[in-house]
């Protein structure tokens, strides 16, 4: 879904790292992942690679060697719109709207919330300060697009190349019929299926396709809320709701008879006109070029400095605002605007959390197509007692359900890594209903099924059908695409022109990893 004329992915294969520590185990060699550096990613090819079992940190993605690594992190997404709040996520929620209206502090602090904690991201940003790329950004600009497909062609004779255009020809043709149809794409998130109400029989009840009798008291209390929306400051990302967001926000957050609240009931609640305290949600783009962002940049980079020290007890240099820089504002993903996406587009995002004027937290964000990825959080130690890890968490899940009312297919929350050899990583597993990735087949598959066989073993192949393969596996290593000399070609190509040792095990393990469509998509820098 990249955008027309966007700039491709480029990156740089590392390979598979040696063992280093494990943040988990504490195995000092266990740890294995395959990495890469990516110099510059569209949020279509980071989708498709998260859903392979990917993610980043700072600029540098990676992808742990399940079948070696000592602790397997599988990749979990929550279905945000079905998502129900459990008895523990509520009272987390009540405890915010009650510090917020009358300033109450929990009399005994409570145990540190596991979400708070955030171990499994700590682990993930020794990465970006260990494998950084040392290419100059010119041999990073790819030459004329003309001299691009005059060299794609190179190893064509005429006959084929003829083939090849009458071949796009009709593909073109294809697409633009295939494009009416609403068939799911694979790989893609199912689109839900439209129900259509057929016209009312005589005498076979109510006409389905007119809105159903309200009640006034039902209008009544509409119409009080729609206000409280429209008043309250930090009902949406920092701004004033539109006129259809508010309308969707009321539709989530109106409760109906003996169904449970959602996070809506929750999050956008009325606030005494006398609240002890004001609590701002802002949405910053990750730019220097933001002024929100450059102007909070400070703020913020402090804030990241106090909660390393006293959470997970970093020395000052492990914490300086060039380490808070690569690991959470040095960003590969290229913003995106879509015509059916958010508003907000597809980017890096930071969400700031204003109390009285200060920022207590920081959630890392990534907006992509189809989910928030959630890539950090921190917070001001001094408000532990609030569980702003949890708290985040469900405000997260909350925008992601917002954020799905403009863009439809934007409907998951992905929570980076569940590990479950690592009991105080299990905590993502409470948010429900949710699912992990099969490592081999990169099929989804609901928790509940996945839980009993990583009790058996903490490496499992979780799709049950033993003839299942990886639908996008790589299958033909001629077509990856690689820039070369700051010229595109593709490997059928590049592999006559490199001179010296050949290179084509790790062009082949790198298209395994990524898979054939990101393969033919990105490029891949070779020196």
């Amino acid at each position: 879904m990249a955008a027309a004329g966007s700039s491709p992915s480029i990156v740089e294969y590392f390979g598979g790292e040696d063992g280093y520590r494990c943040g988990y185990c504490k195995n000092e060699t266990g740890n294995l992942s395959h990495g890469m550096w990516a110099h510059s990613m569209t949020v279509q090819d980071y989708q498709d690679l998260i859903d392979r079992g990917w993610r980043r940190s700072g600029k540098y993605v990676y992808k742990p060697i399940m079948n070696q690594t000592c602790c397997p992190q599988y990749t979990i997404r929550c279905q945000a719109l079905h998502f129900q709040t459990s008895k523990s996520h509520k009272k987390v929620l009540k405890k915010m709207l009650k510090f917020i209206s009358k300033g109450d502090v929990p009399k005994a602090a409570n145990e540190e919330e596991p979400m708070d904690s955030h171990i499994d991201d700590v682990v993930a940003c020794d990465f970006a300060y260990r494998s950084e790329s040392q290419v100059s950004q010119s041999e990073l600009t790819p030459l004329s697009v003309d001299h691009t497909e005059r060299v794609e062609n190179e190893d064509k004779d005429p006959g084929e190349r003829e083939e090849e255009v009458n071949v796009q020809k009709v593909v073109s043709g294809s697409l633009q019929i295939c494009a009416r149809k609403d068939t799911p794409v694979a790989g893609e998130p199912s689109r839900s299926a439209k129900i259509v109400h057929a016209p009312p029989k005589p005498g076979k009840g109510a006409d389905l396709s007119k809105p159903p009798c309200r009640k006034a008291k039902d209008i009544r209390k509409e119409r009080k809320l729609q206000k409280l929306l429209q008043n309250q400051m930090c009902a949406l990302e920092g701004s004033q709701p539109h006129r259809g967001d508010q309308v969707s926000l009321l539709q989530n957050s109106k409760s109906k008879p003996n169904q449970p609240k959602t996070i809506e009931d929750f999050v956008f609640v009325s606030l005494p006109d006398d609240a002890r305290h004001k609590l701002e949600v802002r949405l910053v783009p990750v730019s220097f070029e933001d002024p929100q962002f450059k102007s909070s940049f400070n703020q913020s980079a402090t804030l990241f400095a106090k909660y390393q020290m006293a959470i997970h007890k970093d020395t000052p240099s492990d914490c300086g605002e060039n380490e808070f820089t690569r690991f959470l504002c040095d960003s590969p993903l290229e913003a995106e605007n879509a015509p059916n996406g958010p508003e907000c587009g597809y980017g890096s995002f930071h969400q700031q959390y204003w109390l009285d004027g200060k920022i207590i937290a920081v959630g890392v964000i990534d907006i992509l197509p189809y989910c928030v990825s959630s890539v950090y959080l921190y917070y001001d130690p001094d408000y532990s007692f609030l569980s702003l890890g949890v708290y985040s968490a469900l405000r997260e899940i909350a925008f992601t359900r917002q954020l799905h009312e403009k863009a439809p297919d934007l409907c998951f929350y992905y929570m980076g890594f569940y590990i479950h050899s690592c009991p105080k990583m299990r905590y993502k597993g409470q948010y429900r209903p949710s699912d992990l990735l099969c490592p081999e087949t990169y099929v989804w598959t609901p928790i509940e099924q996945c839980l009993p066989l990583l009790e058996h073993s903490k490496y499992s192949r979780f799709n049950q059908d033993v003839k299942a393969v990886d639908e996008g596996r790589i299958k033909e290593l001629g077509r990856v695409r690689v820039l070369h000399k700051r010229t595109v070609m593709p490997y059928s190509v590049y592999k006559k022109r490199r001179k010296g040792p050949s290179d084509e095990a790790s062009v082949q393990q790198y298209a395994s990893l990524v898979g054939q469509t990101c393969s033919e998509r990105m490029l891949l820098f070779r020196s």
